[in-house]
């Protein structure tokens, strides 16, 4: 029996449905928002196709956020206990820094932990364990977390996440480059902006904002580069 040939029978950025034919053959793989059935690779979700390489996703048009290992989420410190500090990040169970990831530094036990964060603080942290849907379980030792501080936070659509992030990080360089801002975006939606002018922390929101409305459409770094450069003048 002849083998049949790999086939993507998508486009980039089409917009999918549950149980459609993204490709045929075994020359390309499931991503995220995909599976596969025999021979053939389907969308789980209404979607954007998305083709990275072999590995085909569907990124969602909507949807709330679902807390995965290695995501960098921003949330504010809403408990502390004698073993670590317990943050809200809009999920419904609240996720825990344990006192051995609570900081680069080595903390004490019988440490007073308001000196590292307080209530109302704002971190950014890593996810490093998720069980079920209520312990997840954070880092701050690892690269790119910290205590977030003089700022504002925005919440966004987390499927917009990706886009406003842009390829190895382009879009949010860019917006970081015209407003002198220091921006750290949450997989789950949250994005804190702080330093700059306050006129230039308005622009970036006002950017931010821009690629969250047109997130699916073509062209959009060009367009967020002319605003900005716009605005800026």
């Amino acid at each position: 029996m002849e083998e049949k040939m790999g086939k993507i029978l998508i486009e980039e950025r089409q917009l999918v449905v549950p149980g459609e034919e993204l490709a045929e053959g075994m020359d390309n793989l499931p991503g995220e928002g995909a599976f596969r059935e025999d021979d053939k690779i389907l969308s789980l979700k209404v979607g954007l196709a998305h083709i990275d390489n072999r590995l085909l996703k569907v990124v969602p048009l909507g949807g709330k956020y679902l807390p995965k290992d290695g995501d960098t989420i921003v949330g504010k410190v809403v408990d502390i206990g004698m073993y670590g500090w317990r943050v809200d990040f809009g999920w419904p169970f609240f996720a825990t820094i344990p006192l051995r990831d609570g900081s680069r530094e080595f903390i004490p036990n019988g440490a007073d932990l308001r000196q590292y964060y307080t209530f109302g603080d704002y971190v950014a942290c890593k996810i490093t364990k998720v069980v079920g849907s209520k312990i997840i379980d954070a880092s701050m030792k690892v690269p790119g977390t910290r205590k977030l501080s003089n700022g504002r936070l925005i919440k966004v659509q987390p499927t917009r996440v990706p886009r406003i992030i842009g390829k190895q990080g382009s879009m949010i360089s860019l917006i970081k480059e015209h407003t002198d801002c220091f921006i750290v975006v949450g997989q789950n939606g949250y994005v804190w902006i702080s330093g700059g002018e306050p006129d230039k922390q308005l622009l970036a929101v006002k950017a931010i904002r821009q690629v969250e409305k047109e997130a699916h459409g073509e062209g959009l770094t060009d367009k967020i580069s002319e605003f900005l450069k716009k605005e800026s003048k």
